[in-house]
């Protein structure tokens, strides 16, 4: 199996250095163009995705990608880990520095993307991003965002709670706008999450049923026996597979 390699990247959008893995089966020069999915929380996140992927490919069920785990070389909690602020669209007192996410966004697009092309074969239409709970709010804004950037969207235990559900309201003015959203997302939650995460991704299904996006594939799953915490594995799986596997649609 592909190995897993790292550098730095300094981000000129949040003067911010960050720690980024790859793991990819060739550098350039490749015949071979494989999508790429990003994945958030890399320090903490980035393993269950690396294994689900491996898993899918010794099983055959997807195709060759480029896994990346963007993360800050300090887990949940350090000073230097600002997740709080990247991954946040709406500023609230909670955490004094959030509100960050479209400069985050400008990062992964304008310097992060570019590099990847630099050093790797990439697809040049299918762009992937995956994240979980605090990194699937960011994950979903990104969805939101105009012009889309990504075309593959998996949001494991969004938390939607964010700011009074701002990311809800973000939607909703995102479809007031424009009803053409070509894209493709996974949604899911393990079974035993607590209430209000699983009212609210709840929430989030009935608006986007109501008021469809044109051209928006929706897929929406909720894995039995499964809590906040040990629900990574099951998601990042299916959500690769269901997104970006042989027989996605």
């Amino acid at each position: 199996m592909p190995p897993k390699m790292g550098f730095k990247l300094h981000s000129p959008e949040t003067n911010t250095e960050y720690a980024i893995d790859v793991v990819a089966s060739r550098r350039r020069p490749s015949t071979s163009s494989p999508p790429a999915i990003l994945f958030l929380d890399g320090d903490n996140q980035f393993q269950a995705a690396v294994t689900a992927y491996r898993r899918l490919r010794q099983a055959r069920r997807i195709p060759e990608l480029v896994l990346v785990g963007i993360g800050y070389g300090a887990g949940y909690g350090k000073p230097a880990n600002r997740r709080g602020r990247d991954y946040t669209p709406t500023a609230h007192s909670d955490e004094p520095e959030s509100g960050g996410a479209d400069a985050f966004l400008k990062f992964l697009q304008k310097t992060l993307w570019p590099e990847l092309e630099r050093r790797y074969a990439l697809h040049p239409k299918v762009r992937g991003i995956g994240g979980h709970s605090l990194g699937s709010l960011l994950v979903l804004h990104a969805l939101w965002r105009r012009p889309l950037f990504f075309t593959h969207y998996l949001a494991s235990a969004p938390s939607i709670w964010w700011d009074g559900r701002s990311i809800l309201k973000i939607a909703a003015r995102r479809r007031a706008r424009e009803a053409a959203l070509p894209a493709r997302l996974f949604l899911s939650a393990g079974e035993r999450d607590s209430e209000s995460m699983l009212v609210d991704l709840t929430l989030l299904e009935r608006q986007l049923a109501v008021k469809p996006f044109r051209g928006l594939a929706v897929t929406s799953r909720r894995f039995p026996k499964r809590d906040h915490y040990n629900v990574m594995p099951d998601a990042f799986g299916t959500g690769l597979a269901t997104l970006l596997g042989d027989d996605a649609g």
